[in-house]
């Protein structure tokens, strides 16, 4: 009767601490690892100033946000000007995704696949809502270049016609 006693609080303690096991962890890292490209993406928190390339004296200004309890990256680009656009970067397993919602009204969704390229990450074109067809004009391509932790260039190539159209380079460096 005692050992039954001492087996029924025993397993009643298991249960009750079994759950705190790992939380120490964020949600995102418990099931997925940590992708050291996205933790990359998270380190850019904060603004950023500078210019696009073949438009000096025309500064240009994004922010970096972390949202959703450290699962997703914010970026803003003009943000609060009528030429503000936003893209949400996230993993997915050791891939990242980018989904551009474009002052174009579409929104693209590229895919930096797992590994990389050093200091780059590089997102490619999968797919897009509310365009007519592929060739309709839309950012196909982005390219980040992370070349120390307060300087940033991203390149964002827009394809129209179902080919190359322009190609913007964004030379940032972290607001102080």
């Amino acid at each position: 009767m005692f050992a039954r006693s001492v087996f029924s609080v025993l397993f009643v303690v298991v249960l009750a601490t079994a759950p705190l096991v790992g939380e120490d962890k964020k949600p995102h890292e418990k099931e997925a690892g940590t992708n050291t490209r996205f933790e990359r993406f998270k380190r850019l928190a904060g603004e950023w100033v500078g210019n696009e390339q073949g438009k000096e004296g025309h500064e240009v200004r994004v922010q970096y946000k972390v949202t959703s309890g450290g699962s997703a990256v914010v970026e803003t680009i003009a943000p609060g000007t009528e030429h503000e656009m936003v893209s949400v970067i996230h993993p997915d397993g050791a891939d990242l995704i980018l989904t551009h919602y474009c002052m174009l009204g579409n929104q693209p969704q590229m895919k930096a696949s797992g590994g990389g390229h050093g200091n780059k990450i590089e997102f490619k074109f999968v797919r897009a809502t509310n365009m007519k067809s592929d060739k309709d004009m839309h950012m196909h391509d982005a390219t980040f270049t992370f070349v120390d932790q307060d300087t940033l260039t991203s390149e964002w190539t827009a394809y129209t016609g179902g080919k190359a159209a322009e190609h913007a380079v964004f030379k940032l460096k972290r607001k102080k």
